[in-house]
């Protein structure tokens, strides 16, 4: 349990490392963009609120008001002192030669220093804006100055708005916390469902890891349960698949050390029994000299044809497996080996018919030692599995560009759970007949390099039947 548990907190660290310190790098830094937005705007906002309001107060004196310069001067203290924003903003009349005239704020004190809006706006005959500190009382202030013309186009003073840059820095931090709670929120959420989703994938694949371990170690067949239908999921269904395959290999392997022990010891027996008997004999009779010398020449045969099997079967899983493809005449090889083999059956009361159709097979390209081979395996194994019928048919003809080669028997089948599975190798299914179970993959793996077939089927009306396509080629 301690090392699942290192193990996720290994993952959920990576993750952290990487994943989670991105996300929380983009969020600041996507809050620090904001922050940095919203203050512009709200600067931005303040200026152009203040350049519209001073110069709608500018317009309103220079379309109504027409008086001298003292007059003038006085609707300007008047206009001040009754001016409603004064909790917000401060107005200023300032004159062209840089007296304060009247102010919101009041009381006004005459000269000042000539602030640098002021001094444009007087210069320029536009509005000026200026943002920084009070010289007076080192706040941070905007101020807006719009020049006052005179109606013979002359600049007799300017009007000037002043605010406190301290409301817009409170509004841009009260900003700043809602996007560092929105920030944290979404952090939280994003943390939250991706350590869900960690979790979802650190527990199946905890799980698939244990599995595995013991499928390594030699628990073959242990399945994993399968939780999603998803990559993980298909990762289960693949071990699970590798698993079982696995055990049913190293159960045909551990069936396949088992038979072939079997049928070497059979003869091996036969041999050294008979052996034993004829050394231990005082006289040599000749008629059992000879059954016992002709037994164990034919468990000597067998042995023999056993080890070229498994000869053949490790020349093929390595590679050596090769054929010497000739023009040959099928039609008579086949006929030979069934005359040779004939007799061996008629021995053990099993008739072999061939059926010849008379196709014309003259000449086909193949390796007529191996297609022999195939041909006397097919027939052993029918002699085997399907001796009980006490009847075998082979027969040749042609298809198209094929020769199609078909050896049937009249025994009892094969199960139809078993069909898909009988040319595997180390395969013997329900079958208690002696064999290594590789002769059928052998025939296969022949007919194949020649680029035919080899299929196995049940046959209407009884027994099984087995049908090779062999290209005929040179055409």
């Amino acid at each position: 349990m301690q090392q699942r548990d290192h193990k996720m907190s290994g993952l959920q660290r990576r993750w952290l490392r990487s994943g989670a310190s991105l996300l929380v790098a983009l969020v600041v830094l996507a809050m620090m963009l904001f922050s940095v937005m919203m203050g512009v705007y709200y600067r931005n906002g303040m200026t152009k609120g203040l350049e519209a309001k001073a110069k709608t107060t500018t317009d309103f004196f220079a379309n109504y008001i027409s008086q001298s310069y003292n007059d003038y001067f006085q609707s300007c203290i008047k206009f001040a002192q009754s001016f409603e924003e004064s909790d917000m903003l401060e107005l200023q009349f300032i004159s062209a030669g840089g007296k304060l005239v009247a102010s919101s704020y009041g009381p006004w004190t005459g000269q000042i220093a000539m602030p640098t809006d002021v001094k444009t706006a007087i210069e320029t005959k536009t509005t000026a804006v200026y943002s920084g500190k009070n010289s007076g009382t080192n706040e941070r202030i905007l101020a807006v100055s719009s020049p006052m013309i005179y109606t013979n186009g002359e600049v007799i003073g300017v009007l000037r708005y002043v605010t406190s840059m301290r409301l817009m820095y409170r509004q841009m931090f009260v900003v700043f916390l809602l996007a560092l709670v929105a920030g944290a929120a979404f952090i939280a959420v994003v943390l939250l469902s991706s350590g869900f989703f960690i979790r979802s994938i650190i527990e199946p694949v905890t799980e698939i890891n244990e599995i595995s371990k013991r499928i390594a170690a030699g628990s073959y067949g242990s399945k994993i349960h399968k939780q999603f239908d998803d990559e993980i999921g298909e990762l289960a269904d693949t071990i699970n698949d590798m698993s079982v395959k696995i055990s049913q290999a190293e159960k045909m392997q551990t069936d396949f050390v088992s038979s072939v022990s079997h049928e070497l010891r059979t003869p091996l027996t036969a041999i050294t029994g008979w052996g034993e008997t004829l050394l231990a004999s005082e006289t040599f009779d000749q008629d059992e000299t000879r059954r016992g010398v002709t037994i164990i020449l034919r468990e000597t045969q067998r042995l023999t044809d056993m080890v070229e099997e498994l000869l053949e079967f490790t020349r093929m899983q390595d590679g050596r497996f090769t054929l010497n493809v000739a023009a040959c005449d099928l039609r008579s090889e086949l006929e030979d080996t069934i005359f040779m083999y004939g007799s061996r059956l008629r021995q053990e009361g099993i008739r072999l018919e061939y059926l010849d159709n008379d196709d014309d097979l003259s000449e086909v390209f193949c390796d007529a030692s191996r297609i022999r081979q195939v041909l006397l395996n097919l027939l052993d194994n029918a002699a085997k599995h399907g001796g009980e019928g006490k009847r075998i048919d082979v027969s040749l003809s042609r298809s198209d560009h094929n020769a199609v080669l078909t050896v049937r028997d009249y025994g009892n089948g094969i199960p139809e759970e078993e069909l898909p599975h009988v040319k595997m190798k180390f395969y013997k299914g329900s079958s208690k007949t002696r064999g290594s179970g590789i002769g059928l993959a052998v025939c296969e793996e022949i007919v194949t390099m020649h680029g035919g077939t080899l299929e196995i089927a049940n046959a209407e009306g009884g027994g099984a039947i087995v049908t090779v396509t062999i290209p005929i080629g040179g055409e």
